[in-house]
């Protein structure tokens, strides 16, 4: 319960640090508008093409047909599911951090935790899959222009290929290979808590 407790408080710490950060930075590409700017920009997600391309699938409703009204709409959609998306990101951080302190216990033999680790990381899954697809399927930001070098919003991205690779390999191998599970579940956990502690859209 001590080494629990100390884990919530560094980890709280850690989250008051980056929920600290200026709110108009972490969003501030999507303020940016000038009456040059085109209402897509060139480079979007193939979710987000999908969805909101020119001749995406929200396209056929008349409240987002492309129009620099409904584009302000969008993004004021966007900005409302990364702030969730965000949210979301540090509660599934905190559910990755149980299930180590309580899958650590289980395989150290107390088995009286595993329905108690399972769901848990049923509840994590869950909250994980809707964080990405909160990012997946948002609108895309005005501009998307390529940039060169380090950035935050590069680490975030280039953590999330390895945290969702690694998500995937740690259910699949629940059951299957229990060294190769807590591997991925390392893994998991490490890339993410990256991401989440990167952000910035």
């Amino acid at each position: 319960m001590k080494k629990l407790g100390t884990l919530i408080l560094i980890f709280t710490v850690c989250c008051s640090g980056v929920f600290a950060q200026d709110q108009e930075d972490l969003f501030a590409q999507l303020e940016l508008e000038t009456s040059e700017t085109p209402l897509l920009p060139e480079r979007m997600i193939f979710t987000q093409r999908i969805l909101w391309g020119e001749k995406g699938l929200m396209r056929s409703s008349k409240k987002f047909e492309l129009s620099k009204e409904s584009r302000e709409q969008e993004l004021k959609i966007r900005r409302q599911m990364l702030k969730a998306h965000q949210l979301i990101g540090y509660a599934t951080l905190a559910g990755m951090v149980a299930q180590g302190v309580i899958g650590g216990k289980l395989y150290n033999g107390r088995y009286d935790l595993k329905d108690t680790h399972e769901t848990i990381g049923n509840l994590t899954t869950a909250t994980y899959f809707t964080g990405a697809a909160l990012s997946l399927f948002a609108p895309p930001p005005l501009i998307n222009k390529k940039v060169k070098g380090f950035s935050s919003t590069k680490l975030h991205k280039t953590m999330a290929t390895i945290h969702m690779s690694a998500m995937i390999a740690t259910n699949l191998l629940a059951e299957e290979d229990k060294s190769a599970h807590r591997a991925a579940a390392y893994t998991l956990f490490g890339s993410y808590a990256v991401a989440v502690l990167s952000f910035k859209f």
